[in-house]
């Protein structure tokens, strides 16, 4: 019997009352709307003995709705186990592998959540003057040191809000960077295995795109690279190890060929958990290098989130990243000490070790406040724990779980790239479907009923039907070879009688079967004040 199964028929009914909500009707589970009924609350407020105000006196009538927004209206016994139920038919880095290629999805660690939730972070208003949350300036401040020592770079700010927006903010610091050498510049290089961010990020930033070829052996190729460079090239976004989960061989001459030029490189950290304490961007030649905190210093991720997207540069960059900055001041002369966000002297009791302090040339802010706060108590706490041996060991089991992987899968499917992988390994499907007509997606949607979340398909675009595997240094062996067992049962299934077909249905285990893509895609459904039409509106 199903859990979904299990439960009484009647749920969440206040006082026992039965309710006439569709609840546990087969495998759907009602809206919020469709649990709603008038004056249902799933908050209570006591009684103050202050005399209540009407709404016309509190706000002008041209900030007033002309009626009130359709919010479902629901007690907290059925919010709480409505939202329980559905996190029930959810898969999660905590119930199982999660080797979505290029995102880096691996286990978080659950002390960095027992930190965050400490009152003495967790409680404090981020207009808090500094002179009032020192700790919290010097978790950043080190947080900021830390992820300079991992990158090679000088400086780094922690605002950006997620890898896309440290992507943008990384962008627009090389454009006022050329633009106080003096230059216009209007074209930025990527890869044609790039992630799809960059060449939005690009766009976002003003530039335009210009595309370079992988080469034979799965990198940048150098020669059409020199080939598009000129001085209207602003720089080059590139990841190392790149989208195919190769290590750019060729990195110090791309660096040189760039720099030659005038231009900038820039780092997507999206693959910085192969590397981390192995080696580093900067001293590759990069000027610009993007964090994504949410992966390589496994914060929460996706629907999990917030994420952050630190981005760390150079010293001739520094002066042009977003402030208020976190700093160290203690000792600088000037000062009265005890004052809001100024040190005292050195020495004096109670004098501000750390403050904020604006860039010179700034771009400005590209957050509000300083970013999202406690993802980057939960980063430092990571860092901590791991250590800089630790933080090393974790990129060498990724790279060894995913050769590994690699090695396991190369009699199923191709291998488009056959040297050995960083933390990702990409193999083809177009085999399977020469002989059966499966597709990679068909593979990953049998791998939802085998218990494993699928891998990226179709990606990097360059690769005929790609699989992309990242199992990360948080899987074990045996979980491994289980995923490996799992694509050989797939596989071997595709070759019976009716395989191709049952594998075609797939999934067929799982709370939500196979979605029909294209005609998602193509008959979207109308929204109109939030509730969509198969929703069941608010009563009263």
């Amino acid at each position: 019997m199903s859990v979904r199964a299990a439960l009484p028929a009647v749920v969440g009914a206040p006082g026992g009352r039965a309710s006439s909500a569709p609840l546990l009707g087969g495998d759907t589970e009602p809206t919020l709307f469709e649990l709603s009924r008038p004056g249902r609350r799933a908050w209570q407020l006591p009684t103050t003995g202050v005399p209540a105000l009407a709404i016309e006196d509190l706000v002008p009538a041209p900030y007033r709705r002309d009626a009130p927004p359709p919010l479902a209206e629901v007690s907290e016994r059925d919010l709480v186990a409505h939202f329980t139920r559905l996190s029930h038919r959810q898969f999660s880095v905590d119930l199982g592998a999660y080797p979505l290629g290029s995102c880096t999805m691996k286990y978080n660690p659950k002390v960095c959540d027992a930190v965050a939730a400490l009152p003495g972070l967790a409680a404090v208003h981020p207009a808090a003057p500094a002179r009032l949350v020192q700790g919290w300036l010097a978790l950043l401040v080190e947080l900021e040191e830390t992820l300079c020592a991992v990158t090679g770079m000088a400086a780094a700010t922690l605002q950006p809000a997620a890898g896309a927006a440290g992507e943008l903010t990384g962008l627009l610091m090389m454009r006022a960077w050329h633009q106080a050498q003096g230059r216009q510049r209007r074209t930025v290089v990527i890869p044609d295995s790039a992630h799809g961010t960059n060449p939005a990020s690009v766009t976002l930033g003003g530039y335009e795109t210009v595309t370079v070829p992988t080469d034979p052996s799965g990198g940048v190729d150098l020669a059409a690279l020199r080939r598009v460079l000129d001085e209207d090239v602003a720089g080059i976004m590139l990841t190392n190890p790149n989208t195919l989960g190769l290590f750019e061989r060729d990195i110090e001459a791309v660096a040189g060929a760039v720099h030659d030029v005038g231009g900038l490189l820039y780092y997507d950290g999206a693959n910085l958990n192969a590397i981390m304490g192995v080696v580093r961007p900067g001293d590759m030649g990069f000027d610009i290098v993007h964090l994504n905190l949410h992966k390589t210093f496994a914060t929460p991720h996706g629907g999990g989130g917030p994420g952050a997207g630190p981005l760390a540069v150079t010293a001739g960059l520094a002066p042009f990243l977003p402030g208020p900055r976190p700093v160290r001041t203690a000792g600088s002369p000037g000062n009265a000490p005890g004052s809001a966000d100024s040190p005292g002297k050195a020495g004096d009791p109670g004098s501000v070790r750390y403050g904020w302090e604006q860039p010179e040339r700034s771009i400005g802010r590209v957050h509000s406040w300083h970013g999202n706060a406690l993802v980057l108590a939960r980063a430092l706490t990571y860092t901590l724990v791991h250590g800089a041996d630790g933080l090393r060991q974790v990129a060498q089991l990724a790279v060894l779980n995913a050769n590994w992987l690699r090695a396991r899968l190369a009699g199923l499917f191709d291998v488009p790239f056959d040297r050995p992988c960083m933390h990702e390994c990409v193999v083809s499907a177009a085999g399977l479907r020469r002989e059966h007509g499966l597709r990679a997606s068909d593979v990953a949607k049998a791998l939802l009923d085998e218990g494993f979340h699928a891998p990226t398909v179709a990606f990097p675009l360059i690769v005929d039907d790609a699989l992309m595997f990242e199992p990360t240094e948080t899987e074990s062996v045996q979980t491994l070879e289980a995923l490996a067992q799992a694509c050989e049962r797939i596989v071997a299934e595709a070759g019976t009688p009716g395989g191709p077909e049952r594998i075609g249905h797939a999934p067929v285990r799982t709370p939500v079967r196979r979605v029909d893509e294209a005609r998602a895609a193509r008959h979207l459904i109308p929204v109109a004040d939030g509730v969509s039409e198969t929703s069941s509106p608010p009563t009263g």
